[in-house]
């Protein structure tokens, strides 16, 4: 019988796509979304991929009824924990809603877990941690600084609650995965990143000012202390990212009781904004309209994984290149404009 793997925030940008990479790995996901930033056409797109629709409770991660109902009605073997709000613009100005959201749903999950028996979580963690490294690549033993937004705040605090859970020895098994800059879509074009609103992430909005849904990008500062100006970042194939939590999960079950552990998500590499613009233009054949703008406060100027632990630990390595990672998004933005 195949384990049942529920994914808090399936839906959304990576959970889609980390359902097919557990589908493929011989997992059953069990989503559990409540579709405020998502969209349930994700669904339809991933259930085209893996040939199924695959089961979807629509409810909250923070309503105690849903996650009792999901546990019980279902024999949860390993959680992956998406679910949490992760706009940092919005987090200076609602922190609250961002504090009640991404601790409180963890909390309450940790508790369920406890309940039902379940030990084995992968929880999503973020780059943000490390603000401004000193020593690049950041590693798992680069200091974490003072978060710059309450947003950060929560993935350090949620950090914090993970190891004083494992350290009361309820017998749980947890990876915290910090991401670095997720990019792309899925080959297929079924699924990819979609952005409520203005897009705060660099690709979407590099895409969709090719396609004419903005008019034009603005690179905030090119006068940093970097290759060209531009700020540096560790951009990663949102499918290497989906590999690497099924490798997570797997490694999880041959481990003891009270185990927790971090690893970096990213490439190795840095590019920068310009980098990636231009390499973007080159993939797509468009010559993009943007401008050089003001620096923007509170930008990291340059930051990138080492990625030696999680190659050492998970023996994961990154499949995709830049290239791929953008002509993926770009793909996927031209399948949106025939929708």
């Amino acid at each position: 019988m195949k384990q049942k793997i529920l994914i808090t925030g399936g839906a959304g940008y990576i959970g889609s796509h980390t359902a097919v990479a557990l589908v493929h790995a011989g997992f059953e996901p069990i989503i559990l979304d409540n579709f405020c930033t998502s969209e349930k056409s994700a669904i339809t797109g991933l259930s085209k991929i893996i040939g199924f629709t695959p089961i979807v409770i629509e409810g909250d991660c923070n309503d105690p009824q849903v996650i009792e109902s999901v546990f019980t009605n279902h024999e949860i073997q390993g959680i992956i924990h998406f679910a949490a709000f992760k706009a940092v613009g919005e987090s200076t100005k609602l922190p609250l809603k961002y504090y009640h959201n991404n601790i409180g749903s963890l909390v309450l999950l940790l508790q369920s877990m406890e309940k039902f028996g379940v030990k084995n979580l992968v929880f999503s963690s973020s780059c943000t941690v490390y603000g401004e490294p000193k020593i690049l690549p950041a590693t798992e033993d680069t200091p974490r600084q003072d978060a710059e937004s309450p947003y950060g705040n929560t993935k350090k605090i949620c950090e914090d609650i993970l190891v004083d859970v494992t350290k009361s020895q309820k017998g749980n098994k947890i990876i915290s995965l910090r991401y670095f800059n997720p990019i792309g879509a899925h080959p297929s074009s079924e699924i990819g990143e979609l952005p409520i609103g203005v897009p705060a992430n660099l690709v979407p909005f590099i895409t969709q000012t090719a396609i004419g849904k903005r008019e034009r990008l603005t690179i905030f500062g090119d006068d940093y202390d970097t290759l060209d100006g531009t700020c540096v970042r560790d951009y990663i194939h949102v499918m290497d990212l989906a590999d690497a939590h099924v490798k997570a999960l797997s490694y999880l079950a041959k481990q003891e009781d009270n185990f927790f552990d971090i690893l970096n998500v990213g490439t190795g590499n840095g590019n920068t904004v310009l980098e990636v613009v231009k390499t973007f233009e080159k993939v797509s054949g468009q010559n993009l309209n943007y401008q050089i703008g003001p620096r923007r406060p509170g930008d990291v100027v340059k930051t990138w994984a080492s990625t030696e632990k999680i190659t050492r630990v998970l023996g994961w390595k990154p499949q995709f290149t830049l290239e791929d990672s953008l002509r993926d998004a770009w793909n996927w933005e031209l399948k949106l404009a025939k929708r």
